[in-house]
């Protein structure tokens, strides 16, 4: 049954998908008044700029993604962040960790708080990956590049995580050494990986 007004269509698309960017109900056919409209009567709730849900809607980390995407629309999820979205670790950031073009306009602060890492244009491309998340495109690196990440900025998010990284990835994908090898060598961590990778062979 298509939605016959508005407000419906907004209370329809959020209960589906949690969270929803504005483009996506102008997509849908409620206006950006519309929007402004159904926010100040309290149907709907603005948790960060362009996101949308129902008011009261539990939020997961994987909307602090969301949000962090929408604020920084060329970063790609890394480290920590990037380790517990592939369930690689037992920290839990309070921060979103984004890795953005050396070049690239640095994001003002706000919700959530963002640790930024600041790669060449390159290096953001190899093994970003894209995940639907509530509707938002996010890109985060991909597992085995994460772990390779970890052993190279290891002083910033210390060798203890690097190392609960490599083990937890080597236990969950078997057959990922070619591409955690691929990477490693990619990041130039090779050799500073090898021997914990002897370790728990």
């Amino acid at each position: 049954m298509t939605p016959r007004t508005p407000r419906d269509g907004a209370l329809v698309l959020l209960k589906k998908r949690g969270i929803v960017r504005s483009r996506d109900l102008e997509r849908h056919g409620i206006s950006r008044t519309q929007i402004r409209r159904l926010r100040e009567q309290g149907l709907i709730e603005q948790v960060g700029r362009g996101l949308y849900t129902l008011p009261g809607a539990v939020l997961t980390e994987q909307h602090s993604l969301a949000e962090a995407a929408q604020r920084v629309p060329g970063g790609v999820v890394c480290l920590l962040s990037a380790l517990r979205f592939h369930g690689l670790t037992t920290q839990n950031p309070s921060d979103v960790w984004m890795a953005i073009d050396r070049k690239a306009w640095r994001p003002r602060a706000g919700y959530p708080r963002l640790r930024l890492v600041y790669l060449s244009s390159r290096a953001l491309q190899e093994g970003a990956e894209e995940h639907d998340v509530g509707g938002v495109r996010v890109r985060v690196f991909s597992a085995a590049k994460t772990v390779a990440d970890c052993f190279k900025y290891r002083n910033k998010v210390g060798v203890d995580v690097a190392v609960e990284a490599l083990r937890d990835f080597s236990r969950r994908h078997r057959g990922g050494a070619t591409e955690l090898a691929r990477f490693a060598r990619i990041c130039r961590v090779t050799r500073v990986m090898q021997p914990y990778l002897d370790a728990i062979a």
